[in-house]
């Protein structure tokens, strides 16, 4: 048995990577997404440090607090604020 001429398998490794991505369409769009809001709450926070000194709140910049901005968003900014507070 010979193998496949370099085409066919071309061909065939196109095709699985097309039937990923079709299979993976919609969670790949949630990662997306995820990390695009993420990436705002990260630069919330980077601006929310440099006037934080007047209000007298230090959040910091990492990811947990991006991650938590990310998925739910200006509660969660509330709820960082209110967790800094508890726990202070």
């Amino acid at each position: 048995m010979s193998p496949m001429p370099g085409y066919t398998a071309w061909c065939m490794a196109g095709l699985l990577l097309c039937a990923a991505l079709l299979l993976l369409r919609r969670p790949a769009a949630r990662l997306l997404r995820l990390i695009v809001r993420s990436s705002v709450g990260l630069a919330v926070l980077a601006a929310f440090s440099q006037v934080s000194h007047l209000v007298g709140v230090n959040l910091g910049v990492n990811l947990v607090n991006a991650l938590v901005l990310g998925v739910l968003g200006v509660p969660g900014f509330g709820l960082l604020l209110l967790l800094q507070w508890a726990l202070r």
